[in-house]
């Protein structure tokens, strides 16, 4: 497998964490999980900076966002698969 453009720490994850500075809209990207050792491809939609999200599925306003196999916050927007996902589309739930 070549090296990844993101990784997704556990298979209930419905984002990945981009680990290379050169995702622009456009590019298709490898993951891999490491829990299970798969590999995912997704196409990238939007510019994603290192360490920033990518959506893995189709995510719906108001929808828990998983990573490391736990709730990070909730989305504040609909994100497509493929798309960036930061604090412009997703909230903590604490507040």
């Amino acid at each position: 497998m070549p090296a990844p453009d993101f990784i997704i720490h556990a298979p209930e994850d419905n984002v990945g964490v981009v680990v290379v500075e050169t995702v622009e809209a456009g590019k298709p990207l490898i993951g891999w999980v490491m829990d299970t050792d798969a590999t995912v491809a997704i196409e990238a939609l939007d510019r994603i900076p290192l360490g920033h999200k990518v959506a893995l599925a189709d995510i719906a306003e108001g929808a828990t966002v998983t990573k490391y196999g736990h709730d990070i916050g909730r989305t504040v927007a609909a994100i497509g698969k493929g798309r960036h996902v930061h604090v412009h589309n997703l909230k903590t739930k604490r507040w």
